[in-house]
């Protein structure tokens, strides 16, 4: 398949928040996306468009799942769906999300493949992973 005929050319994840106003703040203030765009319709309708940096979906069986779970959060299970954000500073973004309102999970710890990993519980319901990679790709 070559680049201009693959199908998807971007993943965009939603998330449905009642406190428009305290997500905006996480996620674009505290963990520091950059705000693309945004939109406002009648009735307080308001979105907000935030660059994530490149995007992947990956898939896991419940084996992989439970082999995470273990190494990263002490068996902690996960949710069905959670999200995961590459950062410079594994240690330093968790103590932001923490000070914004996240409760922490498992505080970052080195991981088999080496990647420093945390987990927290963001608000809306929204389950968080932060991985900093320690080898240069």
């Amino acid at each position: 398949m070559t680049e201009s005929s693959k199908p998807v050319r971007q993943l965009r994840l939603v998330l449905a928040v009642d406190d428009y106003d305290a997500a905006v703040a996480f996620y674009r203030d505290a963990l520091g996306l950059t705000e693309e765009a945004a939109y406002q319709g009648e009735g307080d309708a308001r979105v907000m468009i935030l660059d994530a940096g490149r995007a992947t979906l990956e898939l896991a069986n419940p084996a992989q799942v439970a082999m995470i779970d273990r190494l990263e959060a002490e068996g902690s299970p996960s949710l069905r769906m959670r999200v995961a954000f590459e950062v410079v500073d594994s240690q330093a973004a968790t103590d932001d999300l923490v000070a914004a309102g996240a409760t922490l999970v498992a505080a970052p710890r080195e991981t088999p493949w080496r990647s420093l990993n945390s987990r927290l519980d963001a608000p809306e319901g929204v389950q968080v992973t932060l991985f900093q990679e320690l080898d240069s790709p």
